[in-house]
């Protein structure tokens, strides 16, 4: 510590000594990293409030001269105005070109900066984001030397005020556009008493030489003037960062020609001031990878490490730092209740996912009805509404102007309120607007209203009914898709029986949206609502499904066939030739056959789906039976439920045709193979390449997975005569095994892992020890 900063302690060790409490500023200096927790405790063991005083300044005597900035600012945040500016003068001196922090790359000319002013250090687990930092500090730039707006704007836990303390550590930043400083203040939900306070401290902080410091303003109007002069005449080339920031009259009081960066949930938050205006828009979702990344580092482990929960937590978590961070913390302190936590998110528990983080907020619930809490009465009732939008669909305009009974201007005026706290998102359609909310938001919107899901539900089914009538879209509707999507969701959703049950068992419903959408989303639905469809009898649904699962191929198909003539080849006894002959004998001027040998068929099969455009060389079940891959000539993997059908993923995986395909034991991955004599690793979900093998010289013919979940050792076998066994893990070829004289044209393990059985154009058969 410099001889000056020193002497100004000992000075005034006296007055210190006999004012303060030692325990919230020790919290600020621990956050500041420049007091550990052991030297805490050290100051806690002391008796009297005098005595634990006295120890913390013997403590910041010891140190640098980090640890009186740190000290001096804590005084200031705590209220001891009086006291800090008895050390006011010695503040040590800082210069821009101080050497690097040998902690974490800061050069001590930024260090000082941010403590000085305020910015609060990186969390405990921090995960970089390159892009959005670099976004927020080319908006900063924007600024150059003229007064403006930086807003950094999302939704509740996205992440805005970690990135924007990340992009303020950046020595060349700070020294070209803000070398009079950074001064952080966090805001948050404030009345007028509240914001004077925090302008009172911002100008004790600013007012350096104490011998002219003057009383503090007695009003915002004073706070406002001064704080305009200060900016003016002594920081002109500093900014001001304004934290979590919901009301707009609050800034009225910081509009006096600064650079001001600000963060919030509203966008619109800046429309009430003038100058320049810059935007930053952080999005709500973290890849997969970045979400473990995370956890890894708050259980101390590696990614590979993790529990078999992990994958699972992450995609409950919906990408949400926020989220992931807290799931992370309490697993750090309660390392066996993966399984807990990850059932506490499914289950929608939010209240259980409690605070263990320096977070504003008790619990997630309450981070994210704070947000609702602002919106006037009415517009409450219109966020409520969204409870029952499906997960991960873009809703377009016109289904809210049917569910609202409203014109198209006015149902968008509504939601951009919405968008504009980051409580919907928009997305632009050509001249359409579709909007959807983030999941962790449908989520809460859910459970806060279970108990009026289904009068939610009706109502939406009601107004579809008003407005429709006896008729249904027509493609060229923009709502179209919705209805034929998700119209048979909401009358379950309501349970509507008789509706869902004349809908669903409709010839013109299944004909319209098979020529549509495919017969998959069908086949499903009728799964999905067998227990209201059952009620009476389960019969006729069965006849329905078997009908769509069994000919849902050809209604698939250009040219449509006639689903009248299909449905009379069904059998006599089925409800769905009962309604083909009534259609039929409806009809004039149309000519339809009718099988005589019907009772001697009998198919086998249960599905037949057509996903590929050629010759389909391998086909394999999840292990839970949930899901086929595929795979063939056409060059594309497949992968779509067992049940119904429906496509869940189509990647273009290779540059020739793909001979087969293989899940991991868990279901995580798929495996691929290639004519083009390369594996490829695919995330089953996501279609996320994970990694490519190229160490085949000619084409691999098979690959399979080992039978243990999470070792994820895979075997390969070519017509180079090799089989090759890859650990995912490591990301490398464990072994090669040798042996054949001709091309290996199949591998598999034992079921117990410890061997890999081939079998080769040489006639023989090998088993290999793994």
């Amino acid at each position: 510590m410099d001889v000056k900063s020193r002497n100004y302690l000992l000075m005034n060790r006296q007055a210190l000594e006999r004012d303060i409490k030692t325990s919230y500023i020790m919290d600020r200096m621990i956050s500041d990293e420049v007091l550990t927790l052991q030297e805490e405790e050290r100051v806690k063991q002391q008796n009297t409030q005098k005595e634990r005083a006295a120890m913390l300044i013997d403590i910041i005597l010891r140190k640098d001269n980090n640890s009186y900035r740190s000290f001096y600012n804590a005084l200031l945040h705590e209220g001891y105005r009086d006291l800090a500016a008895l050390l006011q003068d010695g503040i040590p001196a800082i210069s821009s070109g101080d050497g690097k922090s040998s902690v974490d790359g800061m050069t001590s000319y930024v260090k000082t900066i941010l403590c000085e002013g305020g910015v609060p250090q990186r969390p405990v687990v921090f995960v970089t984001r390159p892009k959005l930092v670099d976004a927020i500090k080319e908006k900063l730039r924007c600024l150059g030397s003229d007064p403006g707006w930086v807003t950094v704007y999302g939704m509740a836990g996205c992440g805005k005020t970690v990135l924007t303390a990340e992009a303020l550590r950046d020595h060349q930043l700070l020294e070209d556009y803000f070398p009079g400083g950074v001064y952080w203040i966090s805001v948050g939900k404030q009345d007028k008493a509240g914001l004077l306070i925090k302008l009172q401290n911002l100008c004790s902080r600013l007012e350096h030489d104490s011998t002219l410091s003057q009383r503090p303003p007695l009003n915002i109007e004073e706070a406002k003037d001064r704080l305009r002069l200060l900016m003016l005449r002594r920081y002109p080339r500093s900014l001001l960062i304004l934290d979590d920031i919901w009301d707009s009259w609050v800034l009225k009081a910081f509009d006096n020609q600064c650079k001001v960066l600000i963060t919030s949930r509203d966008r619109s938050i800046t429309d009430a001031v003038a100058g320049s205006k810059y935007e930053v828009h952080v999005e709500s979702g973290l890849a997969h990878e970045k979400g473990l990344e995370i956890l890894s580092l708050f259980v101390n482990m590696k990614i590979s490490e993790l529990p078999e929960q992990a994958n699972c937590l992450v995609r409950e978590c919906k990408g949400s730092p926020l989220v992931i961070s807290l799931i992370g913390a309490l697993l750090r302190d309660f390392p066996s209740r993966w399984e807990y936590y990850l059932k506490q998110l499914q289950n929608k528990q939010f209240k259980r996912i409690r605070k263990s983080s320096s977070y504003d907020y008790e619990a997630l619930d309450e981070a994210m009805s704070i947000s609702v809490e602002q919106l006037n009465d009415n517009y409450k009732d219109y966020y409520k509404d969204l409870s029952i939008l499906p997960k991960d669909v873009k809703v377009p305009t016109k289904v809210l102007c049917i569910l609202w009974d409203m014109e198209t201007e006015e149902v968008e005026d509504i939601l951009q309120e919405f968008v504009n706290k980051s409580l919907l998102f928009c997305d632009r359609n050509g001249k359409s607007f579709h909007y959807y909310l983030h999941d962790l938001q449908l989520d809460f919107l859910t459970e806060k209203n279970r108990n009026q899901l289904q009068e939610l539900h009706k109502n939406i089914v009601n107004q579809y009914k008003k407005y429709y009538k006896a008729n249904t879209p027509v493609p060229s509707q923009e709502d179209c898709m919705y209805w034929y999507n998700f119209l048979a969701y909401h009358m379950a959703g309501a349970n509507m029986q008789k509706e869902l049950h004349d809908l669903m068992f409709s010839l013109d419903w299944i004909k319209a949206k098979t020529e549509l959408v495919g017969p998959a989303h069908l086949i499903h639905e009728y799964v999905e609502y067998s227990s209201i469809l059952d009620q009476k009898d389960s019969t006729v649904r069965e006849n329905f499904q078997e009908f769509l699962s069994l000919n849902g191929h050809l209604l698939g198909r250009q040219p449509f066939p006639d689903i009248i003539q299909l449905g009379l080849c069904q059998p006599e006894t089925s409800e769905v030739y009962q309604q083909a002959k009534l259609h039929a004998q409806r009809e004039t001027g149309a000519f339809y056959l009718e099988w005589i040998n019907k009772k001697s068929l009998k198919n086998l099969y249960r599905l037949v789906v057509r996903p590929h455009r050629d010759a389909v060389y391998h086909a394999c079940f999840s292990k839970d039976r949930q899901r086929i891959a595929s795979c063939g000539a056409d060059k594309t993997l497949q992968v779509f439920k067992a049940e119904s059908g429906e496509r869940l993923l189509e990647i273009s995986a290779h540059d020739d045709e793909i001979l087969c395909c293989a899940f991991s034991a868990d279901g995580e991955f798929v495996a691929t193979c290639s004519a083009d004599k390369k594996v490829k690793i695919w995330n089953s979900r996501t279609g996320q390449c994970k990694c490519i093998y190229e160490e085949h010289s000619e084409q691999v013919n098979c690959c399979q997975f080992n039978n243990r979940s999470g070792q994820y050792l895979l075997a390969t076998c070519s017509n180079d005569t090799f089989i090759k066994l890859w650990d995912l893990n490591r990301k490398c070829c464990r072994n090669t095994m040798m042996g054949h004289l001709n091309s290996v044209s199949h591998c598999r393990f034992s079921p117990n892992d410890e061997y890999v059985a081939s079998c080769s154009a040489d006639g023989t058969v090998k088993v290999h020890s793994v």
